[in-house]
């Protein structure tokens, strides 16, 4: 299948990176990685890493339905959704300084 040139635009760190992998890679260039990379993620491959959640949460076995879950999730968190305390300082008073007048004697 021919291919097309297209114009793309990345950041120097993005740039950066792609030069290391067609390095590491062995492949000629950016474009053919380019190229690999997306052929791949269209056709559902695992050129992306992929993460999981399992196994970070530890839910408790006396509350296995999550009934109790709105409770503890405020217990936790809910000193630090509450309204901040306000605090006033009086009014500060402006206008000219009083100074002391000296008597004349």
């Amino acid at each position: 299948m021919p291919q097309q040139a297209i114009s793309v635009t990345l950041s120097p760190e993005n740039i950066t990176w792609l030069r290391g992998r067609v390095g590491s890679t062995g492949l000629r260039s950016v474009s053919e990685l380019l190229d690999q990379l997306v052929t791949s993620a269209r056709q559902g491959g695992h050129s992306v890493q992929r993460r999981s959640v399992v196994g970070t949460i530890a839910i408790d076995a006396a509350d296995s339905a999550l009934a109790h879950a709105d409770q503890s999730i405020r217990e936790l968190f809910g000193p630090l959704l509450a309204p901040p305390l306000m605090a006033r300082e009086s009014r500060a008073s402006y206008g000219p300084a009083r100074s002391a007048r000296k008597k004349r004697g």
